[in-house]
């Protein structure tokens, strides 16, 4: 048991560090862990992004910064966004904030989010014309924008060992310190 747990880690450590840790009680399952920095990372890759409204005005989302929130197993981002366009006279800056749960994407092994929920899109001093129109399409446009973003892509060798077990990823748990993606037995 000891001689086999130890050959897990050792595994675990050739294959660089790769986050997958086996426990050594027999019934736990190995685990994959993604910090918090990794997910602000790959996130701000994808970001500025910009949406068109109607053809009156356009979103520009910039990079969101990410909050976890273990106690509802999702993560929270607020994000600075401008509007401008032919509906308004000038730009103006508000702030956008949601929270959303996690799955795992096989076809592509990625951590996406989904389930998205808006909590609040803010303008200051912004007409009520425009401010109606985007209260009517805020959340849409979140949807749009955010729904299956990918916030972190599992590599080969992230897998290899879980894989080679029989192994595939299962349920995601946020934490304090960010994700933990739990394995299950692959489905026949």
């Amino acid at each position: 048991m000891k001689c086999k747990w130890l050959l897990t880690l050792a595994t675990s450590m050739a294959l660089g560090g790769a986050g997958l840790l086996a426990l050594p009680d027999a019934r736990a399952q190995p685990s994959y862990t993604v910090s918090s920095e990794q997910l602000q990372e790959a996130v701000a890759q994808r970001f500025p992004m910009r949406y068109p409204v109607a053809g009156l005005l356009n979103l520009d989302l910039q990079a969101p910064r990410l909050r976890l929130l273990p106690d509802v197993n999702r993560l929270g981002t607020e994000m600075a966004v401008k509007v401008a366009g032919p509906a308004l006279r000038r730009s103006y800056a508000g702030t956008f904030d949601l929270d959303f749960a996690l799955r795992y994407e096989a076809s592509d092994q990625s951590i996406r989010a989904h389930q998205l929920r808006v909590n609040s899109l803010r303008f200051a001093g912004l007409p009520p014309g425009p401010s109606e129109l985007l209260d009517a399409y805020g959340p849409a446009l979140a949807e749009q924008a955010l729904q299956e973003v990918i916030l972190h892509r599992l590599r080969p060798q992230d897998l290899m060992l879980a894989d080679g077990m029989g192994l595939e990823p299962g349920a995601i748990t946020v934490t304090a310190k960010g994700l933990v993606i739990g394995f299950v037995t692959k489905q026949r």
